[in-house]
């Protein structure tokens, strides 16, 4: 009996010690908690100019990164008051989940998915699937049917090009080097992808030109935890983006990365 005792007392022992080894899910910070910190932690790309991505010092820069300033000043009074955290696509949702940042701003759509998961801020940026091309006789859409147009292997853009240009053919690509590599070449005649990557390519490589035509639209927000108790904080997040859409700053901001800006309103997933 006394045996069973002890061997009773050793598991809560060693189950009490695990709790204390095994890492506890933290949610994610609510508005008080924000302020009470003084720091408003943001996951962002460093790799997707001109949204978010490195100058030549190191230094993050781009539209995304402006905003996280921004919406630091908006709710500590300082935007220096921001931690900028790297993320990769595949963590942009769970890094909010995990409690490990406060807002990811880091070119996430609105999907009806994702909207299962965490919620999502009014557009800060409407994207849309465009075309890059060097060949000077391609100047508009029409100029493309029957022509060769690279797409990244898998991607939602296959559909949107096949119903824009049926007559095209379309050759999958696994890396925007690879479809660089076709352009050179001569192998294909266009690159279809989002305009916010695209801009960047431009950027990059001056001798390509994108092409003044939407494929598509997909709006741009920021990601934000799910529940009641965030509230304020969605609240003031939307209220700063909504007053930042009329006073014309994002669309300044937007312009000043060459980022193409389309007039036309697109809803994002209601």
């Amino acid at each position: 009996m006394l045996k069973h005792k002890f061997f009773n007392f050793g598991m809560v022992f060693g189950l009490t010690a695990m709790s204390f080894l095994t890492p506890l899910r933290v949610g994610s910070a609510q508005l008080e908690e924000i302020e009470q910190r003084g720091q408003l932690i943001v996951a962002v790309k460093d790799n997707l100019r001109p949204l978010g991505y490195r100058d030549a010092d190191g230094k993050l820069q781009g539209l995304e990164i402006d905003l996280a300033r921004r919406l630091a000043e908006e709710l500590l009074g300082n935007s220096d008051a921001v931690v900028l955290q790297q993320v990769g696509n595949l963590d942009r949702l769970k890094v909010v989940l995990d409690g490990e940042v406060d807002l990811t701003i880091a070119r996430v759509t609105a999907t009806a998915p994702r909207r299962r998961l965490v919620d999502f801020s009014i557009p800060y940026y409407l994207d849309g699937t465009g075309l890059i091309t060097k060949d000077p006789l391609i100047t508009r859409l029409g100029d493309l049917h029957s022509r060769t147009i690279a797409i990244l292997n898998h991607s939602s853009t296959i559909a949107v090009v096949q119903y824009a240009l049926p007559e095209s053919r379309v050759v999958g690509v696994d890396s925007y080097q690879e479809a660089r590599t076709l352009l050179e070449n001569g192998r294909a005649d266009a690159f279809a992808a989002d305009k916010s990557i695209l801009s960047g390519w431009v950027q990059d490589y001056p001798e390509y030109r994108m092409l003044p035509v939407w494929l598509s639209g997909e709006a741009l927000c920021v990601v934000m935890p799910k529940g009641l108790q965030y509230t304020k904080l969605k609240q003031r997040v939307n209220h700063a983006i909504a007053r930042w859409q009329a006073d014309g700053w994002l669309a300044q901001r937007a312009t000043a990365w060459g980022l193409p800006l389309r007039r036309k309103t697109v809803k994002p997933y209601e």
